[in-house]
């Protein structure tokens, strides 16, 4: 299934020089939003998952959508101060300064098997602080998944280098 003619690229944003990889598009299509959530619950039919995370925002969307066809709970990773009961924060670096996301102290029970689900893999510095929550918390992360992949900027071989099993529904080159 080519995911790529769902995705609306737009270039010189948000900065000159970048390409920004937009997926409401994808949502937006009827066709192209089922066969995206089909897709990423065929990858993780296998494995034994208590909860589905995802990350803010495009995350919770699709995280939702996954964690519903597979009948288990869903865990929001949301950016500080979001969330309004007692949280552990994990920060990490941006291109230009430190933010940091936030889960639940209450949310993942102990020994739960978890699913990681964002829209992209970039550089891996969201997703990593999203693995560091999840695990601090005393959840297994089993998988992380995501609709697009940017290889050439090392999200994967980070979350990778962890011991994380990372699919991607499609990649884009050079980004």
């Amino acid at each position: 299934m080519p995911f790529t003619q769902y995705i609306r690229n737009i270039p010189g944003y948000p900065k000159e020089g970048v390409i920004f990889r937009d997926i409401t598009t994808l949502l937006s299509n009827a066709q192209g939003f089922r066969k995206a959530v089909d897709a990423l619950v065929q990858n993780h039919m296998i494995e034994e998952v208590d909860l589905v995370a995802g990350i803010e925002a495009r995350g919770f969307i699709l995280g939702g959508a996954v964690a519903h066809q597979l009948g288990v709970g869903f865990v929001p990773i949301r950016k500080k101060g979001k969330l309004p009961w007692e949280t552990i924060s994990e920060e990490y670096e941006l291109e230009y300064g430190i933010d940091a996301v936030e889960i639940h102290t209450d949310s993942i029970p102990e020994g739960s098997r978890v699913l990681l689900i964002d829209d992209l893999i970039a550089t891996g510095g969201t997703a990593r602080a999203a693995a560091s929550l999840i695990e601090r918390s005393g959840g297994h992360i089993v998988a992380a998944s995501f609709v697009i992949d940017l290889p050439d900027l090392g999200g994967r071989k980070v979350l990778e280098d962890l011991g994380i099993s990372v699919t991607a529904l499609t990649a884009f080159e050079g980004d």
